[in-house]
């Protein structure tokens, strides 16, 4: 399957004027354009707060990691 060409874009709006007719095909036009319009500014909108999160994360220092030897009641003194 590759892209959509001239001629299927033709057979498209041809069956789109007969099923809709010529009245209501520019308001289906308008309606699919801001459908379309809303759904790039979505999903724009969540690549950038994805890229922003990665972003933060590779920022944020590793955190420490402390040693068995070195954390609270580790110590060599065995209190009785």
């Amino acid at each position: 399957m590759g892209t959509i060409g001239v001629p299927e874009l033709i057979i498209i709006f041809v069956v789109a004027l007969i099923v809709f007719g010529p009245r209501k095909l520019p308001e289906l036009g308008r309606s699919l354009g801001k459908g379309l319009a809303e759904f790039r500014r979505a999903s724009n909108e969540l690549r950038s707060s994805i890229e922003e999160q990665v972003r933060t994360i590779e920022q944020e220092p590793p955190p420490t990691t402390q040693s068995s030897h070195d954390g609270p009641g580790t110590s060599s003194e065995h209190k009785v």
